[in-house]
């Protein structure tokens, strides 16, 4: 996987001035994801909200591209690529945050596990003037429907240790559900997590990087259909891994990188395949 050099006039070359893109990884996913992509397109075209729904189809083996190519056809603002391998949830995200063309991507889960309605909310929080809105289901008016009750130890004590490390109050790191603007996600540049361990190196890097952010409810609830991808065993290297590589980074960094991304005539590196 070939290291791509893009300026900062180059991302924002691709930017749709306006947009909001929903990012969906999406592995095996053919019992749930036309709920998810209708529920979604419903929800932001009653609200008004510009947007692309951007389905990273993660070389499914069951019939989620076909069901993709057909709503393709009848939803205008849905479009799907295919990832290409290595594959995993952290590899489809990368490659969506490479091609996405809003001026603010939300990562959006492919089992309805997230709600549209939050989207909506968070947009209009991000359109207050912040750089990224952050989920927690474990706030106050934060809700979980059916969480694992041994998901839900390890995610507690992970989301702890995060908050003493990094002596900070938001309490749901671990939570996918974010929006960041277009030049965040080029500022955090280069991304290296493979798999859900990204979920924690995004919003790491853009609060150690000095972007601004703000933090909301949001609702969780357990897939009905399908099989989950997220193993628990991932809460271990993978992301103890990425979790001490931010926090050096914090030690390490004067908080210049903010200031050096937004110099025009800066690089930023992009790991593509």
């Amino acid at each position: 996987m070939p290291l791509a050099v893009k300026s900062l006039a180059e991302w924002e070359a691709d930017k749709v001035s306006g947009m909001l893109s929903i990012l969906i990884p999406a592995y095996n996913e053919e019992e749930v994801i036309e709920q998810t992509v209708r529920s979604l397109y419903e929800e932001l075209l009653a609200s008004h909200i510009l947007h692309e729904i951007l389905i990273i189809n993660d070389r499914s083996k069951d019939g989620t591209e076909s069901i993709l190519c057909r709503l393709q056809a009848e939803i205008p603002t849905l479009r799907y690529a295919n990832n290409c391998p290595p594959n995993g949830f952290g590899f489809a995200v990368r490659y969506g945050l490479s091609i996405f063309r809003g001026d603010a991507v939300c990562i959006f889960m492919a089992d309805s596990s997230d709600s549209p309605k939050d989207v909506v909310r968070f947009y209009q929080k991000m359109e207050e003037g912040y750089d990224c809105v952050f989920g927690s289901r474990f706030m106050k008016e934060g809700t979980v429907y059916d969480y694992p009750l041994l998901k839900w130890v390890f995610n507690r004590l992970g989301n702890l240790f995060i908050q003493i490390l990094f002596l900070m109050k938001y309490n749901d790191t671990t939570n996918a559900f974010k929006i960041y603007r277009r030049h965040v996600i080029a500022g955090i540049q280069p991304i290296l997590s493979s798999h859900f361990n990204l979920t924690v190196e995004l919003p790491l890097k853009a609060i150690v990087r000095g972007y601004t952010y703000a933090v909301l409810p949001n609702s969780w609830h357990n897939r009905k259909k399908g099989v989950s991808k997220f193993k628990i065993k991932e809460m271990g290297s993978r992301y103890l891994f990425i979790i001490f590589y931010c926090f050096i980074e914090k030690l390490f960094s004067r908080g210049d990188y903010k200031s050096l991304v937004e110099q025009s005539g800066d690089k930023i590196q992009v790991w593509h395949r």
